[in-house]
């Protein structure tokens, strides 16, 4: 008998349209995949040099529990050369084998079973299931389209209860690809310090860095009482690496510390030497800037395309690499929508209801694809839009 723990857990549409598409790819069909949450780029050479090297020199044990030193210190002037902050101190910093474990370990350590914690709906698919699977609620607060799918501070206020341990914050969004405005930030984390409870602000970080106008801000701009969430996967093209990394109060490190050594051990030492090439060596740098232009370049001509076709985009999303796309004008049910895209066009695209019953109707689509293929894909789906 499963335990009702992961009986509850719903699976991430994401992957399942992603081993669907690979099932068809392995019959001979050719499938273009806009459906990925990754970058389509290859680790930077002078990253990969560096977990060469590693291995070469014998870098391959356990580390510190928290990570290696000089990529905790990395991580905090980083933090400190991109936002109006002080630094961090190295012992406030966690690595772990990507920004998941991160989460598991936090809510671990700070979620009773009954507590609540506040996300928006549209939201990460796997935000809520780490709640649940630890016996807490997640209590969702819808955003809209019509206000850049931006929390509002007021909603929040009303979800409030004696039991909410935490508010969660994503910025840039996945899927919404939204960044949430920077007094708005304030106005959260003043209100999350004066609610009785005190909740925490968990931060998804993930997708700092890919951003097209303004910039991101760090919830460490505005307040101290939070856990910052992020890593290397999305901005150094590192998603097979598995490294990530929390930034949290001093107070918490020693129980956070607890569950990492315990679940963990640490993260891998490979990928460690190769996330501190990342944040230090300097010709990533312009790599990752090469990257970030050919990202805008596929944003744009994917909204443009995409409003061709007749989706509805009200407010155009500036970071991260995705369109949460209005497809209300073709269905009201997205999975089926979504299914039957990649059934007959052969395109991967992820369904809106996948990431909360508020994303129903809309469908992410990711730019992390070439021009060509991103094209391709577009010129498909106007085939079947016209053939339905």
């Amino acid at each position: 008998m499963i335990c009702d723990r992961i009986d509850c857990m719903k699976p991430f549409i994401a992957m399942d349209i992603l081993e669907r598409a690979q099932e068809l790819e392995r019959a001979g069909e050719h499938v273009v995949h806009l459906e990925l949450g990754e970058p389509d780029f290859d680790t930077p050479p002078a990253i990969k040099a560096a977990g060469i090297a590693a291995i070469r020199r014998g870098d391959t044990h356990y580390t510190h529990s928290l990570g290696i030193a000089p990529l905790r210190e990395a991580v905090c002037n980083h933090y400190a050369r991109t936002y109006d902050i002080d630094p961090p101190h190295p012992d406030q910093v966690l690595i772990t084998s990507g920004s998941s474990p991160a989460f598991l370990v936090a809510m671990s350590a700070l979620l009773e079973g009954g507590d609540e914690l506040i996300l928006s709906d549209p939201h990460y698919a796997c935000h809520p299931n780490f709640v649940r699977f630890l016996g807490a609620v997640p209590r969702t607060i819808p955003i809209y389209e019509d206000d850049g799918f931006q929390y509002r501070p007021e909603d929040i206020r009303a979800a409030l209860t004696p039991r909410t341990k935490a508010v969660l914050i994503n910025s840039p969004a996945n899927p919404t690809g939204t960044l949430l405005a920077p007094e708005r930030m304030a106005e959260i984390a003043q209100l999350a310090a004066d609610a009785p409870s005190r909740p925490w602000i968990f931060s998804d970080e993930i997708y700092h860095g890919l951003v097209y106008e303004n910039r991101a801000r760090s919830i460490l701009e505005f307040t101290d009482h939070c856990i910052v969430f992020n890593g290397f996967s999305k901005l150094f093209a590192m998603t097979g690496w598995r490294l990530g990394y929390m930034i949290v109060p001093p107070d918490l490190v020693r129980p956070m510390q607890t569950v990492l050594q315990n679940f963990f051990i640490s993260a891998g030492s490979i990928a460690q030497a190769a996330g501190l090439a990342a944040l230090t060596h300097p010709a990533v740098e312009a790599d990752v800037a090469a990257m970030i232009e050919q990202y805008r370049e596929r944003r744009l001509f994917m909204l443009v395309g995409l409003r061709g076709l007749g989706f509805g985009i009200a407010v155009e999303p500036t970071g991260a690499f995705y369109v949460f796309a209005n497809a209300r004008r073709f269905s009201n049910d997205s999975y089926r929508l979504a299914r039957d895209i990649l059934e007959t066009a052969k395109v991967g695209v992820t369904p809106g209801v996948d990431f909360g019953p508020h994303g129903e109707g809309y469908l992410r689509f990711s730019y992390a694809n070439s021009l060509e293929n991103i094209g391709e894909g577009l010129r498909r789906i106007e085939a079947y839009l016209a053939g339905r």
